[in-house]
Protein backbone atom coordinates (compact mmCIF):
# COMPACT_ATOMS: atom_id res chain seq x y z
CA UNK A 1 0.00 0.00 0.00
CA UNK A 2 1.03 3.51 -0.68
CA UNK A 3 -0.24 6.05 2.04
CA UNK A 4 -0.02 9.31 2.68
CA UNK A 5 0.45 9.95 6.52
CA UNK A 6 0.59 13.00 8.56
CA UNK A 7 1.47 14.22 11.79
CA UNK A 8 1.12 17.57 14.01
CA UNK A 9 0.82 16.66 17.94
CA UNK A 10 2.63 19.04 18.44
CA UNK A 11 5.31 22.11 16.94
CA UNK A 12 5.94 20.25 13.35
CA UNK A 13 3.86 20.34 10.39
CA UNK A 14 4.98 16.48 9.16
CA UNK A 15 3.99 14.84 5.89
CA UNK A 16 5.74 11.56 4.47
CA UNK A 17 4.29 9.16 1.67
CA UNK A 18 5.91 5.46 2.56
CA UNK A 19 4.51 1.92 0.94
CA UNK A 20 5.09 -0.37 3.94
CA UNK A 21 8.76 0.08 5.74
CA UNK A 22 9.89 2.07 2.54
CA UNK A 23 9.75 5.95 3.48
CA UNK A 24 9.95 7.52 -0.39
CA UNK A 25 8.95 10.75 1.05
CA UNK A 26 9.34 12.49 4.28
CA UNK A 27 8.38 15.85 4.74
CA UNK A 28 8.70 18.08 8.24
CA UNK A 29 7.65 22.46 8.43
CA UNK A 30 10.00 23.06 11.65
CA UNK A 31 8.33 25.70 14.30
CA UNK A 32 10.90 25.75 16.91
CA UNK A 33 12.48 29.34 15.60
CA UNK A 34 8.47 30.49 16.48
CA UNK A 35 8.25 29.40 20.08
CA UNK A 36 11.88 29.85 20.58
CA UNK A 37 11.48 33.58 22.20
CA UNK A 38 8.61 32.16 24.29
CA UNK A 39 11.08 28.94 26.12
CA UNK A 40 8.92 26.84 24.99
CA UNK A 41 5.88 25.46 22.68
CA UNK A 42 2.61 27.67 23.00
CA UNK A 43 -0.30 25.72 22.04
CA UNK A 44 -2.11 28.55 20.03
CA UNK A 45 0.69 29.96 18.19
CA UNK A 46 1.25 26.03 16.87
CA UNK A 47 -2.10 25.67 15.63
CA UNK A 48 -2.21 28.21 13.80
CA UNK A 49 1.37 27.56 12.21
CA UNK A 50 0.01 24.11 11.26
CA UNK A 51 -3.40 25.59 9.42
CA UNK A 52 -0.82 27.97 7.43
CA UNK A 53 1.31 25.14 6.53
CA UNK A 54 -0.34 21.86 5.86
CA UNK A 55 -1.35 22.45 2.79
CA UNK A 56 2.12 23.15 1.42
CA UNK A 57 3.70 20.17 3.23
CA UNK A 58 0.80 17.88 2.11
CA UNK A 59 1.46 19.18 -1.63
CA UNK A 60 5.34 18.99 -0.98
CA UNK A 61 5.21 15.38 0.10
CA UNK A 62 3.62 14.02 -2.85
CA UNK A 63 6.05 15.98 -5.12
CA UNK A 64 8.99 14.91 -3.83
CA UNK A 65 7.50 11.26 -3.97
CA UNK A 66 6.46 11.66 -7.60
CA UNK A 67 2.89 10.71 -6.92
CA UNK A 68 -0.50 12.28 -6.59
CA UNK A 69 -3.59 11.68 -4.09
CA UNK A 70 -5.13 9.67 -6.52
CA UNK A 71 -2.39 6.76 -6.57
CA UNK A 72 -2.42 7.60 -2.84
CA UNK A 73 -3.86 4.10 -1.37
CA UNK A 74 -4.78 5.11 2.48
CA UNK A 75 -4.58 8.33 5.03
CA UNK A 76 -2.82 7.73 8.19
CA UNK A 77 -3.04 10.42 10.57
CA UNK A 78 -1.51 11.04 14.57
CA UNK A 79 -4.56 10.93 16.86
CA UNK A 80 -2.55 11.38 19.98
CA UNK A 81 -1.27 11.68 22.39
CA UNK A 82 -0.28 15.30 21.92
CA UNK A 83 -1.66 19.11 21.85
CA UNK A 84 -5.38 18.47 21.18
CA UNK A 85 -5.59 22.36 19.18
CA UNK A 86 -2.50 20.72 16.82
CA UNK A 87 -3.45 17.41 16.23
CA UNK A 88 -7.57 18.82 15.34
CA UNK A 89 -5.34 20.06 12.23
CA UNK A 90 -4.17 17.22 11.12
CA UNK A 91 -7.33 15.35 12.09
CA UNK A 92 -8.75 17.45 10.15
CA UNK A 93 -6.80 17.26 6.96
CA UNK A 94 -6.69 13.64 6.62
CA UNK A 95 -10.76 14.03 7.21
CA UNK A 96 -11.02 16.51 4.16
CA UNK A 97 -8.62 14.21 2.05
CA UNK A 98 -10.54 11.22 2.74
CA UNK A 99 -13.82 12.64 1.59
CA UNK A 100 -12.11 14.14 -1.43
CA UNK A 101 -10.17 11.44 -2.50
CA UNK A 102 -12.42 8.74 -0.94
CA UNK A 103 -9.26 6.98 0.98
CA UNK A 104 -9.89 4.95 4.33
CA UNK A 105 -8.47 6.85 7.06
CA UNK A 106 -5.69 4.97 9.21
CA UNK A 107 -5.63 6.08 13.20
CA UNK A 108 -2.18 5.89 14.73
CA UNK A 109 -1.18 6.59 18.56
CA UNK A 110 1.92 8.60 18.32
CA UNK A 111 3.98 6.20 20.27
CA UNK A 112 3.52 3.30 18.48
CA UNK A 113 5.02 5.55 16.01
CA UNK A 114 8.49 5.86 17.97
CA UNK A 115 8.61 2.39 18.15
CA UNK A 116 7.95 1.48 14.75
CA UNK A 117 10.72 4.27 13.27
CA UNK A 118 13.35 1.89 14.36
CA UNK A 119 12.69 -0.44 11.34
CA UNK A 120 12.16 2.67 8.72
CA UNK A 121 13.61 2.08 5.79
CA UNK A 122 14.44 4.48 3.06
CA UNK A 123 13.45 3.98 -0.84
CA UNK A 124 15.59 1.02 -1.71
CA UNK A 125 14.72 -1.30 1.47
CA UNK A 126 17.62 -0.17 3.28
CA UNK A 127 18.29 -1.32 5.93
CA UNK A 128 17.47 -4.75 5.76
CA UNK A 129 16.56 -5.34 9.68
CA UNK A 130 14.24 -8.36 10.34
CA UNK A 131 11.47 -7.97 13.15
CA UNK A 132 12.88 -10.71 16.10
CA UNK A 133 10.00 -10.61 18.46
CA UNK A 134 9.67 -9.75 21.69
CA UNK A 135 11.52 -6.52 22.12
CA UNK A 136 11.88 -3.95 24.97
CA UNK A 137 10.72 -0.34 23.87
CA UNK A 138 12.69 2.72 25.99
CA UNK A 139 10.73 5.75 24.21
CA UNK A 140 11.94 9.27 25.40
CA UNK A 141 10.44 12.48 23.95
CA UNK A 142 10.04 15.50 24.97
CA UNK A 143 6.32 14.79 26.21
CA UNK A 144 6.36 11.38 27.08
CA UNK A 145 8.92 8.54 28.75
CA UNK A 146 7.82 5.25 28.72
CA UNK A 147 8.71 1.19 28.85
CA UNK A 148 6.83 -0.79 26.43
CA UNK A 149 7.07 -4.68 26.18
CA UNK A 150 6.54 -5.45 21.88
CA UNK A 151 5.50 -8.53 22.08
CA UNK A 152 4.30 -8.61 18.05
CA UNK A 153 3.38 -6.71 15.06
CA UNK A 154 0.59 -3.99 16.55
CA UNK A 155 0.69 -5.34 20.36
CA UNK A 156 2.20 -3.86 23.42
CA UNK A 157 2.10 -3.62 27.41
CA UNK A 158 2.98 -0.59 29.19
CA UNK A 159 5.37 -1.97 31.76
CA UNK A 160 6.69 1.95 33.12
CA UNK A 161 5.75 5.46 32.06
CA UNK A 162 5.97 9.13 33.56
CA UNK A 163 4.10 9.90 36.53
CA UNK A 164 4.65 13.70 35.64
CA UNK A 165 7.37 14.95 33.23
CA UNK A 166 9.27 13.53 30.62
CA UNK A 167 12.84 13.23 30.45
CA UNK A 168 13.03 15.68 27.61
CA UNK A 169 10.80 18.06 29.09
CA UNK A 170 12.78 17.95 32.18
CA UNK A 171 16.48 18.30 30.25
CA UNK A 172 14.22 21.71 28.54
CA UNK A 173 13.57 22.95 31.72
CA UNK A 174 16.63 22.94 33.25
CA UNK A 175 18.20 24.64 30.35
CA UNK A 176 15.73 27.70 31.11
CA UNK A 177 16.77 27.59 34.52
CA UNK A 178 20.41 27.85 33.29
CA UNK A 179 19.48 30.41 30.35
CA UNK A 180 20.49 28.44 27.80
CA UNK A 181 17.43 28.93 25.53
CA UNK A 182 15.43 26.19 24.26
CA UNK A 183 15.04 23.68 23.29
CA UNK A 184 17.51 22.91 25.37
CA UNK A 185 18.22 18.90 25.16
CA UNK A 186 21.29 19.75 22.10
CA UNK A 187 22.53 22.59 23.97
CA UNK A 188 22.54 20.30 27.83
CA UNK A 189 24.55 18.03 25.71
CA UNK A 190 26.89 20.23 24.37
CA UNK A 191 28.68 21.77 27.45
CA UNK A 192 28.39 18.16 29.15
CA UNK A 193 30.72 16.87 26.57
CA UNK A 194 32.71 19.93 27.42
CA UNK A 195 33.42 18.45 31.05
CA UNK A 196 33.34 14.63 29.98
CA UNK A 197 29.81 14.41 31.28
CA UNK A 198 31.38 14.99 35.01
CA UNK A 199 28.94 14.02 37.09
CA UNK A 200 30.12 17.24 39.85
CA UNK A 201 26.62 17.91 42.46
CA UNK A 202 25.05 14.39 42.50
CA UNK A 203 21.20 15.57 42.04
CA UNK A 204 18.59 13.09 43.01
CA UNK A 205 17.73 10.08 40.81
CA UNK A 206 14.00 9.89 41.00
CA UNK A 207 12.28 6.89 42.15
CA UNK A 208 15.02 4.49 41.37
CA UNK A 209 14.38 2.26 44.80
CA UNK A 210 10.86 1.82 44.34
CA UNK A 211 9.43 -1.53 42.72
CA UNK A 212 8.20 -0.14 39.55
CA UNK A 213 9.16 1.13 36.17
CA UNK A 214 7.33 4.02 36.24
CA UNK A 215 9.51 7.10 35.83
CA UNK A 216 9.15 10.75 37.46
CA UNK A 217 11.29 14.05 36.62
CA UNK A 218 9.32 16.53 38.54
CA UNK A 219 11.10 15.81 42.37
CA UNK A 220 14.69 16.14 40.22
CA UNK A 221 13.43 19.06 38.57
CA UNK A 222 12.60 21.05 41.44
CA UNK A 223 15.74 20.15 43.21
CA UNK A 224 17.42 21.08 40.59
CA UNK A 225 15.53 24.71 40.80
CA UNK A 226 15.98 25.18 44.54
CA UNK A 227 19.69 24.33 44.08
CA UNK A 228 20.30 27.15 41.52
CA UNK A 229 17.74 29.49 43.78
CA UNK A 230 20.50 29.11 47.02
CA UNK A 231 23.70 28.76 44.83
CA UNK A 232 23.75 31.51 42.33
CA UNK A 233 27.88 32.07 42.20
CA UNK A 234 27.51 28.07 41.35
CA UNK A 235 25.07 29.06 38.36
CA UNK A 236 27.67 31.98 36.88
CA UNK A 237 30.75 29.87 37.57
CA UNK A 238 30.14 25.91 36.81
CA UNK A 239 27.11 26.26 34.19
CA UNK A 240 28.91 23.02 32.40
CA UNK A 241 28.77 21.14 35.48
CA UNK A 242 25.74 21.56 36.28
CA UNK A 243 24.00 21.02 32.87
CA UNK A 244 26.50 17.44 32.90
CA UNK A 245 25.37 16.54 36.21
CA UNK A 246 21.53 17.02 35.96
CA UNK A 247 21.75 15.92 32.61
CA UNK A 248 23.97 12.43 34.07
CA UNK A 249 20.82 12.43 36.94
CA UNK A 250 18.31 12.08 34.00
CA UNK A 251 20.40 9.31 31.86
CA UNK A 252 21.21 7.18 35.12
CA UNK A 253 17.70 7.19 35.45
CA UNK A 254 16.72 5.90 32.74
CA UNK A 255 19.34 3.14 32.41
CA UNK A 256 18.68 1.77 35.86
CA UNK A 257 15.05 1.59 34.90
CA UNK A 258 15.92 -0.26 31.47
CA UNK A 259 17.68 -2.28 33.48
CA UNK A 260 15.05 -3.15 35.93
CA UNK A 261 12.99 -4.20 32.95
CA UNK A 262 15.75 -6.14 31.40
CA UNK A 263 16.15 -8.30 34.56
CA UNK A 264 12.37 -8.93 34.61
CA UNK A 265 11.47 -9.58 31.37
CA UNK A 266 14.30 -11.41 30.52
CA UNK A 267 14.31 -9.59 26.74
CA UNK A 268 17.76 -8.13 25.86
CA UNK A 269 16.08 -7.43 22.42
CA UNK A 270 16.26 -2.90 22.88
CA UNK A 271 14.56 -0.56 20.65
CA UNK A 272 15.20 3.18 21.53
CA UNK A 273 13.18 5.60 19.97
CA UNK A 274 11.77 9.51 20.94
CA UNK A 275 13.95 12.91 20.20
CA UNK A 276 16.10 12.53 23.43
CA UNK A 277 17.55 9.17 22.11
CA UNK A 278 19.81 11.98 19.44
CA UNK A 279 21.96 11.74 22.32
CA UNK A 280 25.60 10.55 21.56
CA UNK A 281 26.08 9.93 25.13
CA UNK A 282 23.24 8.12 26.30
CA UNK A 283 23.27 6.18 23.11
CA UNK A 284 26.86 4.81 24.48
CA UNK A 285 26.00 4.75 27.58
CA UNK A 286 22.81 2.16 26.57
CA UNK A 287 24.97 -0.08 24.67
CA UNK A 288 27.18 -0.51 26.91
CA UNK A 289 23.88 -1.59 29.36
CA UNK A 290 22.67 -3.88 26.73
CA UNK A 291 25.80 -5.76 26.27
CA UNK A 292 26.16 -6.34 29.86
CA UNK A 293 23.26 -8.77 29.24
CA UNK A 294 24.46 -10.22 25.36
CA UNK A 295 21.76 -8.01 23.94
CA UNK A 296 21.00 -6.01 21.10
CA UNK A 297 20.00 -2.27 20.69
CA UNK A 298 17.99 -0.72 17.68
CA UNK A 299 17.94 2.99 17.28
CA UNK A 300 15.83 4.58 14.34
CA UNK A 301 18.00 6.87 11.87
CA UNK A 302 18.70 10.91 13.05
CA UNK A 303 16.28 12.47 10.48
CA UNK A 304 13.38 10.13 12.20
CA UNK A 305 13.80 10.94 15.13
CA UNK A 306 11.97 14.63 15.29
CA UNK A 307 8.73 14.65 17.81
CA UNK A 308 6.33 14.88 14.95
CA UNK A 309 6.97 12.53 12.10
CA UNK A 310 4.76 11.46 9.82
CA UNK A 311 7.34 8.69 8.46
CA UNK A 312 7.37 6.40 11.55
CA UNK A 313 3.55 6.88 11.24
CA UNK A 314 3.42 5.66 7.83
CA UNK A 315 5.13 2.38 8.93
CA UNK A 316 2.46 1.29 11.77
CA UNK A 317 -0.25 2.62 9.30
CA UNK A 318 0.61 -0.37 7.09
CA UNK A 319 0.98 -2.77 9.38
CA UNK A 320 -2.94 -1.61 10.91
CA UNK A 321 -3.91 -1.72 7.34
CA UNK A 322 -3.05 -5.65 7.25
CA UNK A 323 -4.89 -6.05 10.35
CA UNK A 324 -7.41 -3.98 8.42
CA UNK A 325 -7.83 -1.33 11.33
CA UNK A 326 -9.25 1.52 10.08
CA UNK A 327 -11.77 4.37 10.46
CA UNK A 328 -15.28 3.22 10.61
CA UNK A 329 -16.65 7.22 10.15
CA UNK A 330 -15.08 9.65 9.76
CA UNK A 331 -17.01 12.11 11.84
CA UNK A 332 -16.24 10.40 15.07
CA UNK A 333 -12.22 10.34 14.29
CA UNK A 334 -11.66 13.40 16.36
CA UNK A 335 -13.53 10.94 19.36
CA UNK A 336 -11.59 8.03 18.93
CA UNK A 337 -10.82 7.20 22.29
CA UNK A 338 -6.86 7.65 23.36
CA UNK A 339 -5.96 4.23 23.31
CA UNK A 340 -2.80 3.52 25.57
CA UNK A 341 -0.07 1.09 24.42
CA UNK A 342 -1.38 -1.78 26.88
CA UNK A 343 -4.60 -2.61 24.64
CA UNK A 344 -3.56 -4.86 22.18
CA UNK A 345 -5.60 -4.09 19.28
Amino acid sequence: MLILSIDTSCDETAVAVTSGRKIISNVIYSQSLLHKKWGGVVPSLARRAHEERIDWVVNESLKKAKSTMDKIDAIAVTYGPGLAIALEVGINKAKKLSVEYNKKIIPVNHMEGHIYSCFGQNRNGNPKLNFNFPYLALLISGGHTELVLFKSHICYEILGSTIDDAAGEALDKAAKMLDLGYPGGEVIESLASEVNNKDLFNFPRPMIKKNTLDFSFSGLKTSFYYFLKKENKVKAAKVKELASSFQEAVFDTLLLKTKKAIEITKVNRLLVGGGVSANLYLRRKIRKLVGDYNGSVIFPAFKYLTGDNAAMIGIVASYKAKKGIFVKDNNKLDRVPRLKLSDSY
